[in-house]
């Protein structure tokens, strides 16, 4: 029995918390946890005893309750909602002890008001620790008006948004977006300090930005997707990971998630805190247009939509430019990237890349070269073009889109201060 609980209870009597589980015989090791942290003052209730226990009178006592479900239990999100929903009216903490269960329905449960969340099988101690987070006294508030405030940002910079697209799978946008933000790094002139970069990858299923850098995937980066509006500074300083020590990198998460795991506001909430603290944020979308697209288009200075010398290409192409017509969204904002475009010498190839944007109605003006095995090699390596193939002639494309943006962006700030 912790101290912790023994402080806390008020009568030797009294219920201090309660499990809720969908049978009385599952969790075992989530009852002798209980019973270590708490010896007699709890109890046991099914899903459907719970929301008729919290009218009883025992009910006054409780502290907490212990959501215990697994894959089974998705069916009944509708049901352990409403359970937090009563839980969280009179007062009384929820933690979740998960099983198998799908990112998605965790993120609903939380953000229905579940204070805490713990995998099962528990780890050692962690159900005593949670126990102490949420009998820990709130902090007093600082606020000395009746105004809410959030967390600002502290940052104080006004970055560029920059965006690569796919119009097709492969055609290279993920290549794109890594390998102009590790040039835009390094895109100074000696004795000028390099700009402040970050990448983020908005795909959350098939993301490969950690790959491509070799970083790993952290769990961070989905506490931090799952509520966005507590985030602070910190938070999301914190789930970024940094390739030598110059780019800074959120990478998609560890589990696939669906792509409305966040909406527009989630999205606009992080695009403008990576601006504050960077001077250019690299978009890697995925190729789904989703309801938060609209938020990233809208946010971005350049919106690179690349594609190839292909049917599948062009016709995507005509129908993201019909989508976003039909909804007045700024169809300006796009440009064209021909990835693995024809050489100099290959005429009757200009001649197709002339035809397809005529047909399009398009201007493409971006023409990468084909990287050819390099480009491969430095992905499955974790390392941008520049650190294994310097000469290759698409990083030297990619140095010099990095430098014309970067003196754009210069531009822009000499006039400003004038």
């Amino acid at each position: 029995m912790t101290s912790t609980a023994n402080s806390q209870q008020p009568e030797p009597s009294a219920l201090v918390a309660c499990t809720i589980r969908r049978e009385p015989d599952g969790f075992d090791l989530l009852i002798e946890d209980m019973e270590e942290a708490l010896g007699e003052h709890w109890g046991d209730l099914g899903f459907s005893e719970a929301l008729m226990f919290f009218n009883q009178p025992e009910a006054a006592s409780l502290e907490f309750v212990a959501i215990a479900m697994d894959s089974e239990d998705e069916k009944n999100l509708a049901m352990l909602g409403e359970v937090i929903t009563q839980a969280r009216a009179r007062a009384i903490k929820v933690i979740l002890i998960a099983e198998d269960v799908s990112p998605s329905a965790l993120h609903q449960l939380l953000r229905q008001g579940a204070d805490e969340f713990v995998p099962y099988p528990l780890p050692e101690g962690e159900l005593a620790a949670a126990i102490s987070r949420i009998q820990a006294p709130e902090p007093e508030p600082e606020q000395l008006d009746d105004t809410p405030k959030r967390k600002k940002s502290k940052g104080d910079r006004n970055g560029a948004v920059l965006v690569t697209h796919g119009l097709a799978g492969g055609v290279g946008a993920t290549s794109l977006a890594v390998n102009l933000a590790w040039e835009l790094c390094n895109v100074a002139k000696k004795g000028e300090d390099n700009p402040k970069v970050c990448i983020l990858d908005m795909d959350l299923q098939f993301g490969t930005v950690a790959t491509y850098l070799d970083l790993p995937r952290r769990e961070a980066v989905y506490e931090l997707l799952s509520d966005t509006e507590v985030m602070d500074d910190e938070a999301f300083l914190g789930a970024l990971l940094t390739y030598e020590d110059k780019l800074h990198a959120l990478t998609a998460p560890g589990e696939m998630l669906p792509l409305d795991f966040i909406n527009s506001d989630d999205v606009n909430r992080i695009i403008s805190m990576a601006r504050s603290h960077f001077d250019f944020v690299i978009v890697d979308m995925p190729k789904t247009l989703v309801q938060w697209s609209e938020a990233i288009l809208n946010s971005a200075q350049i919106y690179f939509a690349v594609m190839e010398l292909d049917m599948r290409s062009a016709q995507n192409c005509q129908r993201l430019k019909r989508a976003l017509q039909a909804e007045e969204l700024p169809v300006e904002k796009l440009r064209f990237v021909l990835n693995r475009a024809p050489t100099g010498f290959d005429l009757n190839g200009k001649q197709r890349v002339k035809r397809l944007g005529e047909s399009l109605g398009i201007s493409i003006e971006l023409q990468l070269p084909d990287g050819g095995k390099a480009v491969v090699q430095a992905g499955d390596h974790g390392a941008p073009l520049a650190r294994n193939a310097a000469k290759n002639p698409l990083r030297k494309e990619f140095a010099k889109l990095a430098k014309q943006i970067h003196e754009i962006g210069a531009d822009q700030e000499a006039a400003v201060a004038d």
